[in-house]
């Protein structure tokens, strides 16, 4: 979530209400730029993602689609790089735990679910942040090569990995 407020793409769902129908999360305009800003992106041009909702007791597994279409810099030369998102989604919603414990031991189950607290959940945060868990923090456009041979990255380095640095060392 962010630290400067509520979340940018926020979708709240009691768990009591919850019917067969699909629940359908799309990001608007608004929202679209806001995302971009907090991911670090050119733009965020569309998100969406189609989720079945599936409630046993208090837990509800979540089951779909996320579909995206990002800009993001190249890691190499900066340029714009436009990407398609198109990912299978899980998600599990379970109440907060109380803890008593000092120490807790996680089983790998427990790794993928989300708590919440209170009567709802917020599915939107939730494709939100799988969406971030898709972006390739080193994607690399095609000019990448040229880029990366213009500034002699690409070029073989003699004496091994750290002989461009002792090059560097000052008599």
């Amino acid at each position: 979530m962010s630290d400067a407020g509520p979340p940018e793409l926020s979708r709240m769902v009691d768990p009591r209400l919850i019917t067969t129908r699909p629940v359908l999360v799309e990001a608007n305009e608004a929202e679209c730029v806001a995302l971009a800003r907090r991911f670090a992106l050119v733009s965020v041009d569309r998100l969406r993602a189609e989720l079945a909702l599936e409630p046993d007791g208090e837990q509800v597994t979540a089951t779909g689609r996320l579909q995206a279409a990002i800009v993001q810099s190249c890691a190499i030369s900066g340029n714009d790089l436009p990407v398609t998102v198109d990912e299978e989604l899980r998600l599990v919603f379970v109440p907060e735990p109380v803890i008593e414990a000092e120490e807790l031991e996680l089983e790998e189950a427990d790794l993928d679910q989300l708590f919440y607290s209170g009567g709802s959940f917020d599915i939107g945060e939730a494709v939100a942040q799988s969406l971030a868990l898709a972006i390739d923090p080193y994607a690399c456009g095609p000019d990448a090569d040229r880029v990366r041979d213009e500034a002699g990255l690409n070029a073989p380095r003699e004496g091994g990995p750290f002989a461009a640095l002792a090059a560097l060392r000052k008599p």
